[in-house]
């Protein structure tokens, strides 16, 4: 399990790739939204030229429509460059124009950040959609992986950049007891120089290879089998196969477990398709909270009071994982992301609907009311157990993900909402 900082730094990952995703998913009405990205060391007063030099262009647009969308994005550029006096030393990220939101209408946002690692790359695009393949770039790894991919004819060692391939087979007759296809003399014995070393192949071949004593004790060490998921995993499995009541499964008990603080880790499906809606009864003004997967919420249902059925107006929709990001640590508990791709989290996922928590205490969940403390219902209408099918990330409708200062200067995304919404032409 990977301590506190490891675990937050891992948060801070998913977030970014989440803000990508968002960014890539937004559509503009016409080429209305424009990508700016300077490298460091490069001259404010430069790109401000070119902004002016673009501005003029740009006048010449026949379309009335698009052409006051794209001088609105091109103005919006040049007030942002205002405020930096020099590139800063990652690089500067610049998003801005109008996007065309999920329900309809148009927004403007305008989004600038110095990202987290040096950008190499200068970039001026003006589009439909933003373009994010530089960003994709800084989530890349400088770590070299390894991998051995076995079956009966041979062996493939190579890593991801570099591949060669070996033929291991041993003569017939000539096998040592337990290992069919690899001898003494064709021992794996190389000098290891990757962060990580993955094993793959037929059957359990590979199980007996890793485990053989003529694999090189340096490789050993260097084998990955999502060990930090198995472990946290197994732990919640154990909590659970032996009754110790300090564990929780759902989205409802997740949730009401953590508003008492008993949750310790937070355990939750990196791919979670839930959103958390805040609602407020028409007539009452009650705050309702539900969390509804996608086809919860084709269900009208879900967006009326179980008494009366007075119309429950949405005040808030965010994506439950991303809730969860940016609220975990008010609830003193440590958030894990999980795959689906080791076999525990793939049963985890399938089996306790991707979501559930290890409790500091015992508790039973079940003897509490179906309130919190302040007066909040939190509802989970269905069975948690089906909401682990990938599906498509929907259009982006705000840009809430990394927004924080760190002594005045703009580490991570920031969004400005220039323009009332209204309705498209």
């Amino acid at each position: 399990m990977a301590d506190g900082q490891e675990a937050d730094k891992n948060i801070e990952i998913w977030k970014f790739k989440k803000f990508i995703k968002d960014l890539e998913a937004a559509r503009g009405n016409g080429t209305s939204m424009i990508s700016l990205i300077m490298p460091p060391r490069d001259q404010i007063s430069l790109f401000t030229k070119m902004m002016g030099d673009e501005f003029s262009t740009a006048s010449n647009i026949k379309s009335r429509v698009n052409k006051q969308s794209v001088l609105g994005a091109i103005k919006s550029a040049q007030q942002r460059l205002k405020l930096y006096n020099k590139v800063p030393p990652n690089g500067l990220v610049l998003y801005t124009g109008t996007i065309v939101t999920e329900d309809g209408k148009e927004k403007k946002v305008t989004i600038d950040f110095e990202p987290f690692r040096p950008i190499n790359a200068s970039l001026y695009l003006c589009d439909d959609k933003f373009h994010t393949e530089v960003l994709n770039e800084l989530l890349e790894s400088d770590d070299k992986f390894g991998f051995i991919v076995m079956d009966g004819n041979g062996t493939i060692v190579g890593t991801l950049s570099v591949l060669t391939f070996r033929r291991n087979m041993e003569e017939e007759g000539n096998r040592p007891e337990g290992l069919p296809f690899f001898g003494r003399r064709n021992a794996i014995t190389i000098q290891p120089n990757v962060s990580g070393l993955i094993l793959a192949g037929s059957a359990d071949l590979k199980t007996e290879l890793s485990q053989s004593a003529m694999f090189d004790p340096r490789l050993q060490a260097k084998i990955l089998k999502f060990i930090q998921e198995k472990r946290l995993i197994g732990k919640y499995f154990e909590e659970i196969s032996l009754d110790t009541r300090k564990f929780v499964v759902g989205v409802d008990d997740t949730l009401k477990a953590l508003e008492m603080g008993a949750v310790k880790i937070l355990i939750v499906w990196e791919n979670l398709d839930m959103n958390r809606y805040v609602l407020k009864n028409s007539t009452t003004s009650e705050i309702i909270i539900k969390h509804l997967n996608e086809e919860q919420e084709t269900d009208q249902s879900n967006f009326r009071a179980p008494v009366g059925s007075a119309e429950l107006e949405v005040q808030e929709k965010m994506p439950l994982l991303e809730w969860f990001a940016t609220e975990y640590k008010k609830f003193g508990c440590t958030l894990e992301f999980v795959t689906n791709k080791s076999q525990e989290g793939s049963q985890f996922c399938r089996g306790f609907g991707g979501i559930g928590g290890i409790l500091r205490y015992q508790l039973d969940i079940r003897s509490f009311d179906e309130f919190s403390d302040d007066g909040e219902v939190y509802d989970d209408s269905e069975d948690d157990c089906e909401v682990c099918d990938d599906s498509e990330l929907e259009p982006i409708n705000s840009f809430p993900m990394l927004v924080q200062e760190n002594g005045g200067k703009r580490t991570a995304p920031v969004q400005e909402i220039e323009e009332t919404p209204k309705e498209l032409n």
